[in-house]
């Protein structure tokens, strides 16, 4: 497996990308267009497009991101792995590369959302208010959600907006940095 850019003129890695958008993301996108027009908006020079390939050149993951913050903090979104490929380090692998790119480009943060709309954090189905801050210190991860995922690779959760997909559904944001500090310089 290699990791390279996803670039315009690649038809055909864009349109399997898509797929793996729709099969990967049932909640988040309606149909194909809606996939396609997603992978389209992360080709421009400034951000960051990237997929797994095998050596036949099959598509197997992608990860794609953007600068904020005049390039300090940059937003993971989205990471997906073909089904079949998940738990072969090809998810790993891709957010490595991508904290790479992000290094040389001068970036210091990742962050990152990851939406709980399938009942598998403990904060699903609440409602988080008040105390949001102290249900997220205790939350719990029912069914193999993905924060669990980023948290072996050095995430921490940052945040969360309560009711972001509906009530009791949120969005729980993570983020990491990637550059040293000035003073550890």
């Amino acid at each position: 497996m290699q990791i390279i850019d996803l670039t315009i003129d690649d038809k055909k890695s864009i349109q399997k990308v898509a797929g793996l958008l729709m099969a990967g993301f049932t909640e988040a996108w309606n149909d194909i267009e809606e996939a396609l027009s997603e992978v389209e908006e992360s080709l421009p020079k400034d951000r960051i497009s990237r997929i797994a390939v095998e050596k036949d050149g099959t598509v197997v993951g992608w990860i794609a991101g953007q600068s904020n913050y005049r390039g300090n903090v940059w937003e993971l979104h989205p990471l997906v792995v073909d089904e079949s490929c998940r738990g072969k380090g090809i998810g790993r692998a891709l957010v490595a590369d991508f904290e790479a790119c992000v290094k040389s480009r001068g970036g210091i943060t990742i962050y990152l959302g990851t939406d709980d709309e399938t009942n598998s954090t403990s904060l699903y189905g609440k409602d988080l208010y008040p105390d949001v801050l102290g249900k997220v210190m205790n939350m719990t991860n029912r069914n193999r959600h993905p924060y669990g995922f980023y948290k072996k690779l050095g995430y921490e959760v940052v945040g969360v907006l309560p009711d972001a997909n509906g009530f009791g559904k949120p969005d729980i944001f993570m983020a990491k940095r990637v550059q040293a500090s000035e003073e550890s310089l």
